[in-house]
């Protein structure tokens, strides 16, 4: 697994919904934890370490509904091989493009993409409720803020570039949130290297990205002893984010009177 700041291993990563209402439900991950007796064992303790990150959708859909600890339970009894995408998971309130708001936003959601190079298997999950738009390999935005008036795509930096920009301070109400997981084996300083790289990637995929009304995060996971370059890890983990990041939107459906990439 990957290291934390102490040097010691996590032993899962929570992605979530629901603002601070949210954070509640790292007690059903550490619920499900304790039973497996996975944790750091500190004499006759078992505490498992548990990075979580969450995503501000509370509104879209009904006022204040958010998961509880019960469902992140349930998560954990049902997680398996398969990702579940788009307006699945974290990802089922994430807007994009929040230029003229989140009621003129486009439907973000939870993508995922994996590669491979010999033995080396480096995949990613992203959460995209990014203020900025998505855009494919050439620059098109293909999930992004939207004209009040006509619906189409307003290309949030062509428009702030023409004196459109937001001034309403809500940096907490967007995110983009990133697992990287390879099988290569990785030091505490090598996932923080390949983590920064990733970055990259959501670079690529998100524009603007990184403003101050977002909150972007990439957590990278060692799951293998598959020996391997970190520079190789890393600009295999920028490719999957792209793709990962292109993939939620494309993926998501429409909630809450917010259209979405296949509408």
């Amino acid at each position: 697994m990957a290291l934390n700041r102490s040097g010691g291993r996590i032993h899962g990563v929570l992605f979530t919904g629901g603002s601070t209402f949210g954070l509640g439900t790292t007690d059903g991950v550490l619920q499900f934890l304790l039973e497996q007796g996975w944790g750091a064992r500190i004499d006759h303790l078992v505490i498992p370490i548990v990075p979580t990150a969450v995503v501000f959708d509370l509104f879209i859909g009904e006022p204040y509904a958010y998961p509880l600890k019960e469902d992140a339970y349930q998560a954990c009894l049902e997680a398996g091989s398969r990702v579940e995408l788009g307006s699945r998971g974290a990802g089922t309130g994430a807007v994009v493009g929040k230029l003229r708001g989140t009621p003129l936003g486009t439907k973000g959601g939870q993508g995922w993409a994996v590669e491979q190079a010999g033995e080396l298997v480096v995949s990613a999950l992203s959460v995209v409720n990014a203020f900025g738009d998505v855009v494919a390999e050439d620059g098109r935005v293909v999930a992004g803020a939207r004209d009040p008036e006509t619906g189409s795509f307003l290309d949030t930096a062509k428009s702030m570039r023409e004196g459109i920009v937001r001034t309403v301070p809500d940096f907490q109400a967007n995110t983009t949130l990133v697992l990287v997981a390879t099988n290569a084996r990785l030091s505490k300083v090598q996932c923080a290297r390949v983590s920064a790289m990733a970055h990259t990637g959501m670079a690529r995929a998100i524009h603007p990205v990184h403003t101050e009304f977002d909150g972007d995060i990439v957590i990278t996971v060692s799951l293998g002893d598959v020996e391997a370059d970190t520079n190789l890890v890393g600009m295999l983990a920028a490719g999957v984010t792209e793709r990962s990041i292109r993939n939620g939107v494309e993926s998501a459906e429409s909630l809450g009177g917010i259209p979405a990439f296949m509408d």
